[in-house]
């Protein structure tokens, strides 16, 4: 693990001082049961209330309202880590860290096994390009109003467009690990596609039934289960959205919203690559032009993982118990993950961001909403 994410998990639990391997970046362990005892009780943390947040989020009511596993994960991690959490972080630190970091890397790379290549079939080229406009627009649209007119800080503002415009808070993770976002920057922009993600569950179904009532614009189930794919935030989100109008609905909203899902990796690499540039430039503006230092590109592993995993399971040589089975463990890997990110948040940071993060976040969802509408009748009607 490095100095500055180290540093960046420390520095939110001002009163708790750094055990000496955390504040070095050292391993501090000699022997594996040394590291049994360091990794265990912030894994065994993490781990409880990822399994907490399972067995409620197997509650009827809460699938119904797309409220998902992840989203209650991060709810118990910050009430945990807003009360007892202070007095067991120094015992705990290494396993949380572990988890917010390698785990959820891993977790992203299983998550391929929701997904085949097979899906982009059942949606067209129209929904592959609906999908593909959506988030390049709505990523831009968070970069230049974020930066430019709100004048939020270009981590947050790019985290908040990642959960917008990709798959909600696992793309928030996933741009965390790119971007270098502190925690409660992670944590707001989670909260907002807990926010706008919620409220869309509501809206969309009765934005269906108003215009079928008032016939504003001739758009077909089909269609209309492309536009929810391509722009409500969770996956989990989608679904109870689309089911509220029909099955038919659900499937093309779902299929939809897969294959958004699989444009995360080539986001990461673009983004990674865009950022090792801006840094290039940063660095030459301060040496005076007479250097030129490339800024170093972040490599994220587990982007290739998801979609070498997603390939091997478009091949469907797997048994399908080994493939449920990923996805089961792939739940607990990012739930721990949430759950460790809550932890290690402090409901005092997220109020010192104010209201700004969540104007930018209601502004790119009236432009899913619209903007959204816009380009998937336009490209419905032009591709037929």
């Amino acid at each position: 693990m490095s100095i500055p994410e180290e540093e960046k998990m420390i520095s939110i639990l001002p009163t708790v001082p750094a055990p000496s391997f955390v504040r070095l970046g050292l391993p501090g362990v000699t022997g594996v049961g040394a590291a049994i005892r360091q990794y265990f009780p912030g894994l065994a943390l993490s781990g409880s209330l990822a399994a907490l947040a399972i067995e409620l989020g197997k509650q009827n009511w809460l699938q119904t309202n797309g409220i998902s596993v992840l989203t209650l994960a991060i709810m118990l991690g910050m009430v945990v880590g807003n009360t007892v959490f202070p007095q067991i972080a120094l015992a705990s630190a290494a396993g949380v860290t572990f988890s917010k970091q390698n785990l959820l890397r891993l977790g992203i790379v299983l998550y391929g096994f929701r997904l085949t290549f097979q899906d982009i079939a059942h949606v067209g080229i129209g929904g592959v390009v609906i999908d593909a406009m959506v988030l390049s627009s709505t990523f831009a649209m968070a970069w230049l109003l974020g930066t430019k007119v709100i004048k939020l800080d270009q981590k947050t503002a790019m985290l908040i467009g990642a959960g917008s415009s990709i798959c909600g808070a696992a793309a928030v993770m996933a741009a965390e690990s790119v971007v270098r976002g502190r925690a409660e920057q992670v944590t707001v922009a989670v909260s907002t596609v807990v926010v706008f993600g919620t409220l869309a569950i509501f809206l969309y179904p009765a934005l269906y039934h108003f215009n079928q009532q008032w016939q504003f614009l001739s758009v077909s189930p089909t269609a209309f289960g492309i536009y929810v794919g391509a722009t409500v935030h969770e996956v989990a989100q989608v679904a109870a959205a689309a089911s509220s109008v029909s099955a038919d609905v659900a499937n093309t909203a779902v299929i939809t919203k897969m294959v958004r899902v699989m444009m995360l990796a080539p986001f990461l690499l673009m983004l990674s690559a865009y950022l090792s540039r801006s840094q290039s430039r940063q660095t030459v503006g301060a040496s005076g032009g007479q250097s030129l230092q490339r800024g170093r590109i972040i490599i994220p592993w587990f982007a290739l993982g998801f979609m070498a995993v997603t390939g091997l399971n478009s091949l469907a040589i797997l048994p399908p118990a080994i493939a449920s089975g990923a996805i089961e463990i792939d739940t607990v890997l990012l739930a721990m993950a949430m759950a460790a990110l809550g932890l290690t948040t402090h409901v005092s940071a997220i109020r010192r961001a104010g209201v700004m993060p969540l104007l930018l976040a209601a502004l790119l969802f009236v432009w899913l909403i619209f903007g959204g509408l816009a380009i998937t009748v336009g490209v419905t009607t032009w591709i037929g």
